[in-house]
């Protein structure tokens, strides 16, 4: 297999560099009430690691110091963060456009209930995961009985003006249940608004699509199931560089829950830091120097550049 960077090289790209910090994706740690067979960090309810709110409160000044215009919260299940709720409060405090990727169940956890309400009184955009609109999907990759606490959660966003309200974005992410590229995003949405709306009143306004990243969970699974190098092989075979203008890293940049920076959340799983001489953890945050940085590359990098694209926003590329 040829490496990611010398793909690149062989493309023109020496270097393939930021064009500027847009998204400041924060990592609030790695606990979460589910741990799904797709997962990259190996997310779970046991994992330990949280951030604390001194560094969130360094993510704060450096949102109001260069006047970030998007943070996107996610963990695992962000939400389980004690500090969650002052950190939204405050980044809406300076206008700051919130994104918070939630997997839904969360919102029916005890002491969680009030979420919504929440979510809807600071604005806050959600990406929600359901991997599929039927059962059993869904609950193969994330647990059972989470298709339907999924629907619960859905109908009580649904209930508040999310997924009807321009004001109040309610976006699905799709994940593939196996080891596939996931399918065109626009015939797939056109499939889960029929769907869930005609089978159970749901509502949302867009439906994004993430390939599975060949690390973490799903890696383990690849190479359990010794399918790990076809795997490969098929993102290898897929790179379409069409994506390469619209890759998240290039305007993403992504703050551990110990508060050290990645490209993205994916080198944070392989604990991939920034090269060497930037700013290496948010205290030491500078715009100039993030926003032009080389991106550390990997062969991972083939998942987010196969077939149309792969990103946190959905597919990249046109097909």
């Amino acid at each position: 297999m040829l490496p990611f960077a010398r793909k690149l090289e062989y493309l023109g790209y020496p270097d393939l560099k930021a064009e500027s910090v847009n998204i400041l994706q924060v990592n609030l740690g790695w606990r979460c009430n589910q741990a799904c067979k797709h997962c990259h960090l190996l997310a779970g309810p046991q994992r330990p690691e949280q951030m604390t709110k001194d560094t969130i409160d360094e993510i704060i000044e450096v949102v109001r110091r260069w006047s970030i215009p998007t943070v996107d919260l996610t963990g695992g299940a962000p939400e389980l963060n004690p500090h969650y709720e002052y950190l939204v409060e405050r980044l809406d405090q300076e206008g700051t456009h919130i994104l918070t990727r939630c997997n839904l169940t969360i919102l029916l956890e005890p002491g969680k209930e009030h979420l919504p309400e929440f979510f809807r009184d600071h604005r806050v955009e959600l990406v929600c995961s359901l991997p599929y609109y039927q059962e059993d999907p869904v609950d193969r990759l994330r647990g059972a009985g989470v298709f339907q606490k999924s629907l619960e959660a859905l109908r009580r966003l649904n209930r508040l003006g999310y997924g009807e309200s321009p004001d109040l974005r309610l976006n699905l992410m799709y994940n593939p249940a196996g080891a596939f590229l996931p399918p065109a995003e626009g015939p797939l949405e056109e499939v889960f608004r029929r769907e869930l709306l005609g089978r159970h009143q749901i509502r949302f306004h867009r439906l994004f699509t993430l390939l599975n990243m060949p690390i973490g969970r799903f890696k383990e699974f690849l190479k359990r199931s010794k399918i790990y190098e076809r795997y490969m092989r098929m993102l290898v075979s897929g790179f379409n560089p069409a994506t390469l203008a619209g890759l998240m890293c290039r305007s993403l940049l992504s703050v551990a829950w110990d508060g050290r920076l990645f490209d993205c959340d994916f080198n944070q799983a392989l604990d991939l830091p920034l090269s060497t001489g930037l700013p290496q953890t948010i205290g030491e945050f500078d715009l100039d120097a993030l926003g032009r940085r080389p991106i550390r590359l990997g062969d991972h990098c083939y998942g987010c550049t196969a077939g149309l694209g792969s990103s946190c926003g959905g597919k990249l590329a046109e097909g």
